[in-house]
């Protein structure tokens, strides 16, 4: 059976509205990919919450029933090759009437395996000061969760600017996360946890000067930030972890429908 599941959510007039793609119904001759139900969706959400659609620069709807060398569904070219290490491998699943991605099972013994997704950096991928979102559709059980899983990243906080959508803790909250040129994280952490076992959808928006995480469309925390912030960097987008190395804040989930807008 299938079943169509939710990709964008927007807060409208006070009523939570989920926009879902599924099964295309239409004649053969106007029916379109699931990848382009999502980029319709996500600009029809990002209108009703009155933000703007921006540019879509990297989508990735993984249902193309693949696990490595993942084609980029925004047509940008972001296509995303598979880095591990001690055996690590993402696997294929189905969800819903589409695919999404598993990530290595949690290890605390031994030689861990450890697996991310990354494409190399591009220029459409830095937002510089520009208005950015960016998130995923996440699956994570209580048992699943560590100090800490990277979903997004781009840039290190140490060394060079970032934006980054993780997990948190035991408690299995999300977090978004921006560093400028300058040192200084900027972080904002959700009220609620999505550590669940249910699927969730998270996102991470800034505007002008502030940065908030949703969950479910539902703004869960939001700080100040500077307007100046500005992320450019020469790192790849990596999803899933930060690279293939024992310490990669590995994210042991399932993963759907990630995204980065600009603008």
């Amino acid at each position: 059976m299938s079943f169509r599941r939710p990709v964008v959510s927007a807060i409208v007039a006070g009523t939570f509205i989920c926009i879902f793609h599924g099964p295309a119904v239409a004649h053969p001759q106007t029916e379109t990919r699931p990848a382009d139900a999502v980029v319709a969706a996500h600009a029809a959400a990002a209108r009703a919450a009155g933000i703007g659609a921006g540019r879509i620069v990297a989508l990735y709807a993984f249902d193309g029933g693949r696990s490595s060398l993942i084609a980029d569904d925004s047509g940008n070219g972001h296509t995303l090759r598979l880095v591990a290490g001690n055996g690590g491998r993402v696997l294929a699943v189905q969800h819903g009437s589409g695919g999404a991605v598993r990530f290595p099972a949690k290890c605390t013994t031994g030689a861990c395996p450890h697996a991310a997704l990354q494409s190399p950096s591009a220029a459409n991928l830095n937002p510089g000061t520009q208005p950015i979102s960016y998130g995923a559709m996440v699956l994570l059980s209580r048992g699943q969760t560590s100090k800490g899983q990277n979903i997004i990243q781009k840039g290190y906080s140490a060394t060079s600017s970032q934006y980054k959508l993780q997990v948190d803790g035991a408690a299995g909250r999300a977090s978004c996360v921006l560093v400028g040129a300058r040192p200084g994280i900027r972080l904002v952490t959700s009220s609620i946890a999505v550590a669940d076992g249910s699927w969730h959808t998270i996102e991470c928006r800034r505007r002008a000067g502030s940065l908030s995480v949703l969950v479910d469309g539902v703004v869960r925390g939001n700080r100040a930030i500077s307007q100046r912030l500005s992320v450019s960097n020469n790192r790849p987008l990596s999803l899933g972890g930060k690279g293939a190395y024992s310490d990669n804040d590995q994210f042991q989930g399932i993963l759907d429908n990630v995204w980065v807008r600009i603008g």
